[in-house]
């Protein structure tokens, strides 16, 4: 699946999958874009990501973590689509609102079907969760 290009706001000329209604909407939005260090992930913290606490819910940062994956495998993937098969995490820190949440990472491996990767989030330098995962692409029926 070709992202498409966010045309407007902070992350212009970002690239995100429009079609992704929960990731883009009841999730995110989240973004990618590749720089001189490789593929980088963000969102920044709204209201809609807090918890009770005040930071950002864990289960945002884990759904960002996932949107991360795929983008960091995106030229692995090769246009395929595919799932997550896998995925492991452990929180740090908490982002509060206004944070912007960024995500590098790495492909350890890439085979015929298994893509393998694994990242970081953080927030000023300051790392909020670490991840990985195993990403299966799929064939067409």
């Amino acid at each position: 699946m070709l992202p498409s290009i966010e045309d407007s706001g902070e992350f212009k000329g970002w690239k995100t999958w429009k079609n992704e209604a929960f990731e883009r909407v009841a999730a995110g939005p989240f973004y990618f874009t590749d720089d001189e260090q490789g593929i980088k992930c963000a969102f920044r913290a709204e209201k809609h990501h807090l918890n009770g606490g005040g930071v950002v819910h864990g289960g945002c940062l884990m759904t960002f973590a996932d949107f991360s994956l795929f983008a960091i495998a995106h030229e692995a993937l090769d246009g395929a689509f595919a799932v997550t098969v896998s995925f492991a995490s452990e929180f740090l820190s908490g982002p509060k609102l206004g944070d912007l949440v960024i995500a590098r990472g790495e492909v350890l491996r890439a085979g015929r079907s298994l893509i393998f990767v694994r990242g970081l989030l953080s927030v000023d330098g300051q790392i909020c969760l670490n991840y990985s995962g195993t990403i299966k692409k799929l064939t067409p029926r």
